[in-house]
C-alpha cells in the first residue's frame, strides 16, 4: 500500500553526513562537496574518503577541509576497493541521517531538507529517495514541478521491486537513517555490481520507503569510468547479479517477508524475462549484444526460471533467430523497444517504482 502526502516544512534542524567516496575523481569534488554544503535548512558535514587515487584528489580533498570546517578527509594510502570505501565512510560519521555521494554525482538544491522533512514527518521510513536525471558534462537546470510525498510499507515497496526485477534508485538522491544503515552494516561486498539494490530491498524491510516527488533531489553522472562500475559494465553480468541481489535477501531475510516464497518466483519470472527482452535485441542485431550471445541470454533466462522455456517470449526469440536479421525488422523492433522503455520511464519518473 501507498500512502500520498503533502508536503510538510521542517521544524528542527537536522543533522546529515554526507559521505563521498573518490577515486581519481578530484576535479569533480570542489563541486561536489559544494552540493552538499549549500544545502539550506539542515546542519551538514562531509567526509571526503580518498581511496589512494593518482590524480592528486587527496590534496584537493585536504584543499577543501582546510576551507571548511565542516569537512574532514581519510586518505588510504593503498586502494582499498569501491565498497570497502563506502563502509569506511559510512562507519565514520555520527549524523541523523546518511548520504553517499559519489565524487563525480551531484546534490540538488533543497533535496536534502525535502528528505528530511519527509522523514520527519514519518519517523517509520528508513530510507527516502527521489529523481535523479542523468548528465554527462554540465549539471542539468534544477526542475521544479508540483510537489508530493509517496510513503510504501516496506514490504509493499519490496514487492513492486521484485515484480519489476530490477533498480529503480541511482544512489545519491538517497537519504537513509543512520540508526538503519548501523543495522545493516552498510554495503555487502559479496555484491560489487549489485550492492546498492541489495542494501536497498534489505533497508525496505526494515522500515518504511518514502520519496519526494517534484523536485529533482540529485544529478548522477553517466560515463564510462563510474567508481562502481569499474569491475564489469556487461547486461549479462547486471542480470546475474541482479538475481543474485534479489536471492540474497529473499534467503538471509526470509523471516521479515509474509510471502517469501511469492516474491522470489516475482524476482525470478522478472529477471528471466528482462533477459529474453535482451536475448531478442540481440537477435535482432544479428546474433550477440553487449559482448553476449543470443544464447547466453536464453541460457540466463532458462537457468533463472525454468518456465521461461515455455513462454511466449522464448518463442519469440526463436522466431527471431530463425527469420534472421533485416533492416525492417530491426527498425520495427527498435521502435517497440522504444515505446515500451518510454512507458516504463514515464511510469518509474512520476511514481518512483
Amino acid at each position: 500500500m501507498v500512502t500520498y502526502i503533502r508536503p510538510q516544512p521542517l521544524r528542527v534542524i537536522p543533522r546529515v553526513s554526507v559521505v563521498v567516496p573518490c577515486y581519481n575523481y578530484g576535479h569533480y569534488l570542489p563541486e561536489a562537496v559544494g552540493s552538499a554544503l549549500e544545502q539550506p535548512g539542515v546542519e551538514v558535514d562531509v567526509l571526503i574518503v580518498d581511496d589512494a587515487s593518482t590524480d592528486g584528489s587527496a590534496d584537493v580533498a585536504h584543499a577543501l577541509a582546510e576551507s571548511d570546517v565542516r569537512v574532514r578527509v581519510i586518505a588510504h594510502e593503498e586502494n582499498a576497493g569501491h565498497i570497502a570505501t563506502y563502509n569506511e565512510g559510512l562507519a565514520s560519521v555520527d549524523g541523523d541521517y546518511l548520504v553517499l555521494l559519489s565524487a563525480d554525482d551531484r546534490l540538488a538544491p533543497g533535496a536534502l531538507g525535502r528528505a528530511t522533512a519527509l522523514m520527519e514527518n514519518r519517523p517509520d521510513i528508513a530510507f527516502t529517495y527521489g529523481y535523479a536525471p542523468t548528465f554527462t558534462d554540465e549539471t542539468p537546470v534544477p526542475q521544479h514541478r508540483f510537489a508530493w510525498w509517496s510513503v510504501w510499507s516496506g514490504e509493499e515497496w519490496f514487492r513492486r521491486l521484485c515484480e519489476r526485477g530490477t533498480n529503480v534508485v541511482f544512489n545519491p538522491e538517497v537519504v537513509m537513517r543512520r540508526s538503519v544503515m548501523r543495522e545493516l552494516g552498510g554495503y555487502d561486498a559479496r555484491l560489487p555490481h549489485a550492492a546498492d539494490l541489495h542494501l536497498w530491498l534489505r533497508a525496505s524491510l526494515r522500515g518504511s520507503v518514502g520519496r519526494v516527488h517534484g523536485d529533482d533531489q540529485a544529478f548522477y553522472r553517466v560515463h564510462g569510468d563510474n567508481m562502481h562500475l569499474g569491475f564489469s559494465s556487461e547486461l549479462l553480468t547486471d542480470l546475474c547479479e541482479r538475481r543474485l541481489a534479489f536471492d540474497q535477501v529473499l534467503a538471509e531475510d526470509a523471516a521479515l517477508l509474509t510471502r517469501h516464497e511469492e516474491y522470489a518466483a516475482s524476482a525470478r519470472r522478472a529477471i528471466a524475462r528482462d533477459a529474453l527482452r535482451r536475448a531478442a535485441h540481440a537477435a535482432d542485431l544479428g546474433g550477440s549484444l553487449d559482448g553476449a550471445s543470443v544464447e547466453e541470454f536464453m541460457a540466463v533466462a532458462a537457468e533463472t526460471w525454468p518456465d521461461a522455456r515455455h513462454s511466449w517470449r522464448w518463442r519469440a526469440v526463436d522466431r527471431r533467430r530463425s527469420r534472421g536479421a533485416s533492416p525492417l525488422r530491426r527498425l520495427s523492433a527498435k521502435s517497440a523497444r522504444d515505446l515500451r522503455g518510454k512507458t516504463v520511464w514515464r511510469r518509474w519518473r512520476t511514481f518512483g517504482t
